[in-house]
């Protein structure tokens, strides 16, 4: 080691640690729930979907809090507008709410029609059969006040620490895919019309995936790339991730929700008059992802210059530049280039 490597180890330290941005609350268990009626404290549509603990998890919970045992901390995310998001401790958050809360608003989001009836407790057998509202007033109250430690990442972080930190935290609990992590963090009516239009029949229509990407983000974010890769291919530099991270920040809160819907609806139905079914290479069963993307922005790319889609040669999804430019190298600004041009060329552009 030089006598330079350990400041600039510090420094390079130094340097990451002054983007993340946290502050530490403790807070009590009647507190959280409260925000989390009041919508001060969201948990996203993403999480909800995949939380499923079941009701003996979820008094093994509530039975350590009763008991006073350390519970790790909820991780939260701070919004411009004051709300926290969560982002570590869903779990958690969703037993307290269903435990304690009353409020069927509340409860709903959780596929729960009444509050949790406390089951197979180990050190608290005559709890079993219990609900929040039915303990004596005493033992509410001192549960009510019980802490728990809030770790809040501040809105001030840069986003792509923000991201990173999204993406560590789940890494061991609810495993959400990237895309899924975005609509979590770029919340607004872009991620929701990602959401719309990765749900449409055309959509679904043309594209076929894999089962194991059926309910993971990949439709929202093949429509992410579509409105990125059509505006923003010149900032393309290799790193998608981060295009995609900076696009849904920057440019989703600015962009015009009806003509992008129009666009894309046009570009899918536009295909699906060549294709008529999902889009497709001979002797494979799932869509090729890196054509259909060049495909969409080559489509748009046509449409928004005010000309039509023409229909393609014969076998066009193995011509030769489109399939080695979408199969070798893919993720490179020469390859990136190529295949979207290439498919421009191919639909008449």
């Amino acid at each position: 080691m030089t006598d330079k490597q350990p400041l600039l180890l510090q420094s390079e330290l130094d340097q990451q640690r002054r983007q993340v941005d946290v502050d530490n609350y403790d807070l009590t268990l009647g507190e959280i729930v409260r925000m989390a009626e009041a919508n001060e404290l969201i948990r996203a549509p993403e999480y909800q979907r995949k939380f499923r603990w079941s009701e003996d998890d979820e008094s093994y919970l509530i039975e350590s809090l009763f008991l006073g045992l350390p519970v790790p901390s909820i991780y939260v995310a701070s919004n411009p507008d004051g709300t926290w998001e969560v982002v570590d401790g869903l779990q958690r958050l969703s037993t307290l709410i269903h435990f304690m809360s009353i409020n069927p608003a509340a409860l709903k989001p959780l596929g729960k029609e009444e509050p949790l009836r406390l089951t197979e407790l180990r050190k608290l057998p005559s709890f079993n059969k219990y609900r929040y509202a039915d303990l004596p007033t005493p033992i509410r109250l001192q549960f009510g006040k019980r802490s728990l430690r809030v770790t809040a990442l501040s809105d001030k972080s840069d986003p792509e620490i923000r991201f990173e930190v999204f993406e560590r935290l789940n890494k061991g609990g609810v495993s959400l895919s990237p895309q899924e992590v975005r609509a979590c963090i770029y919340r607004g009516p872009f991620a929701e019309l990602l959401r719309e239009l990765g749900e449409q029949t055309t959509f679904k229509k043309l594209v076929k995936l894999q089962p194991v990407h059926q309910n993971d983000g990949t439709r929202e974010e093949l429509v992410l790339k579509f409105f990125a890769y059509l505006n923003w291919a010149d900032k393309y530099d290799g790193n998608v991730k981060s295009l995609l991270n900076k696009y849904m920040k920057e440019s989703g809160p600015r962009i015009d929700i009806d003509e992008s819907r129009k666009l894309f609806n046009n570009v899918i139905d536009g295909i699906l008059n060549i294709t008529d079914g999902p889009l497709l290479r001979k002797g494979y069963g799932n869509t090729p992802l890196n054509q259909l993307e060049a495909i969409l922005v080559g489509a748009g790319r046509i449409l928004k210059a005010g000309k039509k889609l023409k229909t393609p040669p014969a076998d066009w999804l193995n011509d030769e530049d489109l399939l080695n430019s979408s199969t070798k190298g893919t993720n490179t600004r020469s390859s990136f280039d190529t295949r979207n041009a290439r498919a421009e060329t191919l639909l008449g552009g």
